[in-house]
Parts: C-alpha cells; structure tokens; sequence
C-alpha cells in the first residue's frame, strides 16, 4: 500500500492537478480528503512532478492546498460471488445499500463493499500439496442457476502456487480465508473469496482465444436469420433516439442463449434507468420460470452522474464479464449507449487540453473503442471448457446520422451492424432494424442460399417500391410489382416481431426455420395470376395465414392447420422453385 501523498495545484471541473512527491502509476486511485470526505480520484496523465486526477465525485468545495492520498492501487473492482443480481454504479458501488444508507440523495465520498458479507456454501475441488496457477480452480459455491467457481486470485503472479491449507466443506463468510497458498519462495498468501482485479487491464489467463463461429440466437427473427451474431462476437445498434434501442436490448437480454447478461447503462437518462431497473426484476427467465435478475448484473451510471464515473463503467461491466467467462460461463454484455461514453471521454479530453479530432473527440477515439471491444471472445479454458463475452453496445448518433465519428469508429471493429431506422419505427415495424443498411460477418443458422436468396427480394423490392413513387403502380410491371409484394411479405411476417405477444415476443430457432422454409417456398415461386388486383388478394391471404401461424403456439392444433393451408395455397397458385429452374435449364 502507497503512503504517497500529494497537494491540490488546480481545479477544472471534475479535473484536478495534483503535485505529488514519490513514485505513483497511470490508472492508480487516490483519494482527496475534504473534512470527513475522500473524493475517489483517479490519475489519468503524469507529467514530471505533477499528476491529473479525474474525480469520480462532484468537485465543490475542493480548493488549491487540499491533500490527496495515493492508494497504490490501479482502479479495480471486487470479484467473487454475490456480483449476481447486484445493482452497481460505474465505480461498483451497490446502488440499493447506498440508498439506504445515504437516503434519497447520494452523498459523495461514500463507498461501501461490493460484495455483501454473506455466507456460501463451500466446497473445496483442490487439496494441500496441489500445484495450482492464477485462475485455477480452489473450489466452488452454488450461485443462484450455477457453480460459481473460486479460483486462485488472478492478480497472484503467474507462477506456481502450492496449497498449504483449504477449508472442508461447509459454510463460510465470503471474506473469510478459505486456503493458504505458498509460492517457491516461500511466500504464503491467505485466500478467501473474493479478490479484486483492475478494470482496465482484460483477463487472459486461458488456454486459447477462439474464432466467434457458434451462432447466439436471440430469437429476434431479423437477428438470427439475416444479421446473426456470433458466442464471442461483437454487434453495434446504432439509431436516432425512440426508434426502440433500449427495448430491442430488452428483448435480446431476456432470450439470448446466455448464461449471464450484463447490462452497463452508460450515461443514459434517468428516466430509461429507473424503467430498466422496474422492469428487468418483473421479467421471467424463459430458462428458470423465475425473475431474470437472478442472472442480471446492472451497472447504472445515468446522465446526471459525474462524467468521469462514466467513463469507468463500461469497464466494469467488462471486466465482471471476462470474470465468469473465466468459469466457462457465456456472458452478454449490453452497453447503453457508448455514444455517452465517448461524450465523456471528450470532456475529460477537453480538460487535459489534448489537441482534439473530428466534432472534438480525442485523437484516440477510434482505439479506445477498438480496445474496449477487443476484450469480447470465445476462449478455451485449461479444464477444456469454452467461454464467451458477447458485446452489444448501442450508439446513439445526433439526427440518427451514422457518419458521425463513434459510430464509424465503432463500424470498423464490430462484427455485426444492426443499423435502426427513423423511418422504420415511424412506421410502427418493430425491431426497427434496416434490413438493407445492416450487416454482420457471421454466419447465419439457417441455409445461407436461401437467406441471400431472401435479401436479394428485399433490395429488388426496395427498387421497385422507390420506382412506383414515381410511375405509380399501373406503370409498373406485373413482375416487378410481385416482387414488391414478395418483398412487403418478408417484411410483416418475418422481419416484424410482437414483443407484446405472448408467443411471437420470442420465436427460437427451430421454428425459424420451419417458418423460413415455407416462406421461402412462396419466394422462389411464380405466382400465376395475370393482374395485379389478384397478386396483391393472395399475398394479402397469406400474409394473414403467416401472422396467425406466428401468433400460434408449436402445441396448439392449428399450428399445424395453419401451415397446410399456406402449403395448400403455394401447391395450387405457384410455380415451385424448383419447376421454375428445370424450365430454365430446359430452355437452355
């Protein structure tokens, strides 16, 4: 622990320089003392004898002369169980004990443990004279749906460890020592639960990093078929405000095929918070019956917080991410809005009075964003397990214009884009999802053809619809107009999801298919009709067979009526696919 100590010499905002004696290190915490208050701090550039510290706290009242005490220690957060269902700010303070501590206003200065001082059940895994390596398993307590592993403390050297002594099996406090372990040297160390690591240093201590290729299905139709994500992969959602980000969040966190969900809700309004905070312990976990909280950490740090707290918190929410990663868990990190984060990024920058980029970010915009993204992956562990850090991190452009710099930034590293639509969510199309200006670089789950095959009418159906605002729709030809309406098919009954209803609100991946092949069916066929009228009465016939089907449970009866019939209605009014292309082949 450092007992340097430093003086005040400037206050500018949430900045304030500080002239210190010693040795201190980027990233350490230090503390400034008001009375009976410590300010958390933390140095964020060191130039000769003179640190600047971001304050984590509002800064009234801090004057030149004020000491500040150096922690010796980087900016970390608290590891162990008990993180599930917790409730934190970015500095990993749990919300709700503050609130009762602290009343209806948050004080400043106070911090309480993250971890509550609760007992576990212990069950230890290694023995006295084990070799063990930082990360290597000690023993394990049931945490809520799961093993929560405790490991040797990641912050302990890399090097080989012995075990001199672990508990038996029983209950013990999560700070109470449960093993004592001895290095070559000779050095023993006391072990307990919980260990802390520094959030902006990612966790590496695995076997292999992988290539995200096993598909995380949502069950958001628009997601897994046209735009999947990849277990270990990254995804932005980009959109102009109230076009359904946060709700799209929602529905993704609840049905994702994850076992955690980390929501970091990075500098949004107090209002979308507190819905978060109302709604997530109402929703059930379609894998348990119970509430998803049991499975949810909330890191909260809203637009009336202090800046610089904002910007630690979408590392906190990483860094508890990679923690049960480690335990071969996979985890899904939702970042709420990063375009928030990058806001606060450029006020600290404007502070430091760095030379600034595009619309006054920081020159390094683009590799901080680069870097926070990085630490998502599918790794393999050295128990031959896998874990995963899913990133979705939304981006909340001004004017919903995506050639702003965070969210270029962010397009050049992610691997999936899920572009909203302003004109799409005007239009009540929910999840407003382009489907033309998205993308991804993985591989969707269901037949990669058929999915080109399907994207290819939605742009060939765009054309027309554009072309038909001019000529109208008796200059358009009997074709194309089919193709209009082959594409507004896919569009109602595929692309749009009900998030209200009790059925379509998630439709999991082997009904995707068997919906998609059919709707395929209707895609690759000529429809024999020979006027308009008669092409747009049929499509309209079977769009409402397809709503009806999706609106139908896979154990209701007329599940399966409501699939004859759409069959029927292809056999007998097209032209298959398949006829259509012998016809071509025998032409040729």
């Amino acid at each position: 622990m450092s007992t340097n100590t430093g003086r005040v010499t400037g206050v500018n905002g949430n900045m304030v320089s500080v002239a210190f004696e010693g040795s201190i290190s980027l990233n350490e915490v230090g503390y400034i003392l008001l009375d009976d208050q410590r300010l958390k701090s933390e140095v964020i550039r060191i130039s000769g004898d003179t640190a600047s510290m971001q304050v984590f706290e509002m800064t009234n009242g801090v004057k030149v002369g004020d000491t500040v005490e150096f922690s010796g220690e980087l900016l970390s957060v608290e590891l162990g169980p008990g993180l599930l269902t917790q409730i934190y700010d970015g500095l990993q303070n749990p919300l709700p004990q503050l609130a009762i501590q602290c009343g209806f206003f948050l004080q400043r200065g106070v911090y309480l443990k993250p971890i509550p001082d609760a007992s576990w059940e212990f069950t230890p895994v290694a023995k006295p004279g084990d070799i063990l390596y930082p990360a290597d398993t000690l023993g394990t307590v049931p945490e809520g749906i799961f093993t929560h592993k405790i490991m040797v403390p990641f912050n302990f050297a890399d090097e080989e460890w012995e075990v001199v002594s672990i508990k038996e099996s029983g209950t013990y406090n999560v700070r109470d020592e449960i093993a004592v372990l001895k290095n070559r040297k000779g050095k023993e160390e006391s072990v307990s639960m919980v260990f802390t690591w520094p959030i902006k240093r990612p966790i590496t201590l695995y076997k292999e990093r992988l290539r995200p290729t096993d598909p995380l299905i949502t069950k958001v139709r628009i997601i897994d078929t046209f735009l999947p994500v990849a277990k270990g992969g990254t995804y932005c959602i980009p959109g102009p405000f109230g076009a359904g980000k946060t709700v799209l969040q929602h529905m993704t966190s609840r049905n994702a095929d994850v076992d955690i969900v980390i929501i970091a809700a990075c500098g949004e309004r107090a209002g979308e918070v507190v819905e978060t905070l109302k709604e997530f312990p109402e929703l059930i976990d379609p894998r348990t019956g119970k509430t998803l909280m049991e499975r949810t950490i909330i890191i909260c740090n809203t637009s009336s917080m202090p800046v610089a707290a904002r910007e630690a918190s979408v590392y906190t929410a990483v860094t508890i991410g990679e923690y049960y990663r480690q335990m071969g868990l996979d985890v899904l990190l939702l970042a709420d809005s990063t375009s928030r984060w990058a806001q606060a990024m450029r006020e600290m920058s404007g502070r430091l009075e760095e030379i600034p980029g595009e619309e006054a970010f920081p020159a390094y915009l683009e590799s901080v964003i680069a870097s926070f993204y990085e630490r998502a992956g599918i790794v393999s562990l050295k128990d031959g397990s896998k874990g995963s850090v899913t990133i979705g991190g939304t981006v909340s452009p001004a004017g919903g214009n995506f050639e702003e710099p965070v969210t270029q930034a962010t397009l050049k590293v992610v691997g999936a884009f899920h572009g909203l639509s302003r004109e799409r969510s005007d239009a009540r199309k929910y999840p407003a999802v382009h489907p033309l200006e998205s993308w991804t670089k993985y591989s969707s789950p269901i037949d990669e053809r058929k999915v080109s095959y399907a994207r290819e009418i939605l742009f060939r159906g765009n054309e027309v619809s554009q072309m038909m605002k001019v000529v109208g729709e008796e200059g358009t030809s009997l074709e194309d107009y089919i193709v209009y309406l082959k594409s507004e098919l896919i569009d109602s009954v595929y692309l749009q999801q009900n998030s209200f209803d009790p059925v379509d609100f998630a439709a999991p991946i082997d009904r995707q298919k068997i919906v998609f092949e059919l709707l395929f069916s209707v895609l690759g066929s000529n429809l024999n009709l020979e006027d308009k009228k008669a092409a747009r009465s049929f499509i309209n016939d079977i769009r409402q067979k397809f709503i009806d089907w999706n609106n139908t449970p896979r154990d209701d009866e007329r599940f399966e009526i409501y699939k004859k019939e759409i069959q029927e209605t292809v056999a007998t009014k097209f032209e298959s696919y398949e006829k259509r292309a012998q016809k071509i082949i025998s032409s040729k």
